[in-house]
């Protein structure tokens, strides 16, 4: 028996079982308790017609109220010398009055009411008990009717819902095996109950995560064999050329096979550091330090390296800042996003680095004048794996983990990123960290 079938019948046996139990209850009620529970009523409303007359005990009108109680809820009320109890010989062979009911069917409370002017009242209430057992023996009857009608309608409406419940399960589960064979392409489709229509939606979005994440891997694993292809092959060409002429070599042959081998330490740390990242392993290393004097040497650094392809690299600030931060993990998140400019510049090779301080929390724009970015590519930009150019770049290496680390980075740290795009304009990447330390205005010596 599958799963789905064992579930409806589990759904099927407990709804039938709650119709079994309030037929039970019913049953109890209507006959078992049905005489004690009719004696309870009649017993209050005794006690609340004593309440009432010992509050009228002195009113002329009191006769007026008995009758009314006599006519409202049955109840008799009478004095107690005319009352003869049950089973005794009247003393003076009275015959009880024609309106008092035998004793054996009635409930009888005597009480005695001090009026105000120091009598005492004794009167008797009695209330009729009906003979309940013609009653019982026709709700019986009707019991058997009704039994019979809820058990036939209860396996018809058990067995209903239990399948409607089961039957978009089962197609999910269905689709779910699907989707773990590696088709994204499924379409999980659930109707009737609003949190199975849910699931499904979550379904679906699942697969399309899933399906993005596949294809932006396939991706990744291009470009990174393409990088690592070419840089394999120029390091063993010229390992091969110093191999067969050691008196030819030259320091730019040296300097290409330092290039490349850089290049790949380059690809295989950012694949570590996102792995890293994204297991929660990588760790932070705070402590207080002049992020305005990092990001310069950052800056610099980076403006050495492609000063022969006429880059311009601009860092705008307006005073020194000391945060507590993994001076590390920040300088690699501005390395990332100034490759990533470099990357996509085009005719205007400038590219502008702020520093703002706002609110004890300091914010890093990297500006660059590329082409932009388009509104259907920016909630994806930092995405692990993705790229927008897919076309690969020699000059600048991109696996698409950059923004990615960028992103992991911030969010340990607490803080905040964006990206504010026009196409044919030009990009500004951004983020902001709290943690700030002591900032000075810039030009003065820092202690």
């Amino acid at each position: 028996m599958k799963k789905s079938q064992r579930l409806m019948w589990k759904i099927f046996i407990f709804l039938l079982g709650f119709c079994a139990l309030l037929l039970v209850i019913l049953w109890l009620f209507e006959t078992v308790f049905l005489s004690k529970m009719y004696e309870d009523i009649r017993r209050k409303e005794i006690n609340n017609a004593i309440a009432m007359i010992e509050k009228n005990i002195d009113n002329p009108n009191l006769n007026q109220i008995i009758m009314q109680l006599s006519d409202d809820s049955e109840i008799l009320v009478t004095p107690a010398h005319d009352f003869v109890p049950p089973n005794r010989p009247n003393p003076e062979n009275r015959p009880a009055p024609e309106n008092r009911p035998q004793m054996r069917q009635a409930i009888t409370e005597t009480r005695d009411f001090i009026m105000s002017d120091g009598r005492t009242v004794s009167l008797v209430f009695y209330a009729m008990i009906s003979p309940v057992n013609a009653t019982i023996s026709t709700i019986k009857v009707q019991l058997y009717y009704v039994t019979g009608i809820m058990f036939v309608l209860s396996i018809i409406l058990a067995f209903a819902i239990a399948k409607t419940v089961s039957k978009p399960i089962e197609k999910l589960n269905k689709s779910a095996k699907i989707l773990a064979t590696g088709n994204y392409d499924i379409h999980f489709s659930g109707k009737g109950y609003r949190e199975i229509h849910e699931l499904s939606d979550t379904l679906n979005h699942s697969a399309s995560e899933l399906s993005k994440v596949e294809r932006l891997r396939r991706e990744l694993m291009a470009n990174i064999s393409h990088d690592l292809r070419t840089p394999l092959a120029l390091i063993y060409s010229h390992a091969e050329m110093m191999h067969d002429f050691p008196d030819e070599i030259t320091s730019e042959q040296t300097q290409t096979i330092m290039d490349e081998t850089q290049r790949l330490s380059s690809l295989v740390n950012d694949i570590l550091d996102v792995s890293r990242l994204e297991t929660g392993t990588m760790e932070l290393n705070t402590a207080a330090y002049n992020m305005t004097e990092s990001i310069d040497k950052t800056v610099g650094r980076i403006a050495d390296l492609v000063k022969k392809e006429n880059y311009n690299l601009v860092f705008e600030h307006d005073e020194e800042v000391f945060v507590n931060a993994d001076e590390v993990k920040i300088t690699q998140a501005i390395y990332n996003l100034l490759t990533n400019a470099i990357h996509y510049s085009t005719n205007d090779l400038t590219i502008i680095i702020r520093q703002k301080v706002t609110d004890k929390v300091v914010r890093i724009e990297v500006e660059d004048h590329g082409e932009g970015i388009g509104k259907d590519n920016l909630p994806y930009i930092w995405d692990r794996y993705y790229k927008i150019d897919k076309r690969h770049k020699r000059a600048i290496t991109g696996t698409g983990l950059g923004l990615s680390i960028v992103k992991k980075i911030v969010e340990l740290h607490h803080g905040d990123y964006g990206v504010d795009s026009q196409v044919g304009k030009g990009s500004v990447f951004w983020f902001q960290i709290p943690g700030i330390n002591k900032v000075q205005p810039k030009g003065e010596q820092s202690n």
